[in-house]
């Protein structure tokens, strides 16, 4: 049997919402969207090698740089909201989590490859806020939250406008969301094994990077 560690945090405190499984359709986030920096949506679709798929969606997502309450001159902040959606076919159970890559006077843009880099913090309060030490030239992968699929093979998670603050960063900071997805037939999602009977899924879908003010 084997094992593999889930990272997601389980918490939808506050600003973070988490969706009903069963709603795969996405209504506009309004007239808004402009003003509060509307970003790309998102699609990806892994296929098994004995032929599962799972899919994965990011909608609807907005960031808006705002300034920080720390007011010192060396904290960035910006809140964002969106929808991160995964349909897996019959049979496949997992887990969707919603992560960050925030970097401090780094260029993120291209960074998409191992999700190792940097720290990796857990500190999400429970007003739906992530406050983060970020020395310059630093990189941290944060968790937000995770859900596990439904029967139905389906999980959806949503921000909204949910707090990022890096602080001790005293020059340009950026960050971009994350959805990872981990399935199989067979998995348990009360432990995160598999069994055995099918393949096992990895999928990450990378949002477009955004500004922290």
């Amino acid at each position: 049997m084997s094992k593999f560690s889930k990272r997601g945090l389980r918490r939808a405190a506050g600003a973070v919402a988490i969706a009903s499984a069963a709603v795969m359709g996405v209504a506009g986030m309004g007239a808004g969207d402009a003003a509060a920096g509307k970003l790309a949506n998102g699609y990806k679709k892994v296929t098994g090698v004995d032929g599962e798929t799972i899919q994965t969606w990011r909608t609807g997502e907005f960031a808006l740089p705002t300034p920080s309450v720390a007011n010192n001159g060396a904290g960035r902040s910006a809140v964002v909201s969106g929808v991160y959606q995964v349909k897996a076919s019959k049979g496949v159970s997992g887990n969707l989590a919603v992560k960050l890559l925030v970097g401090c006077q780094v260029d993120i843009t291209g960074l998409s490859g191992g999700l190792g880099i940097g720290a990796s913090l857990t500190e999400a309060s429970i007003d739906g806020a992530l406050s983060i030490p970020l020395s310059p030239g630093q990189v941290a992968l944060v968790d937000i939250t995770d859900k596990d699929l439904a029967d139905n093979g389906q999980a959806a998670i949503q921000l909204s406008q949910f707090e990022v603050s890096v602080q001790q960063c005293g020059g340009f900071a950026s960050a971009r969301t994350i959805a990872k997805v981990i399935g199989a037939k067979g998995y348990n999602t009360d432990d995160g094994t598999v069994n055995g009977e099918g393949t096992l899924i990895q999928s990450t879908l990378y949002g477009q990077p955004f500004s922290l003010n």
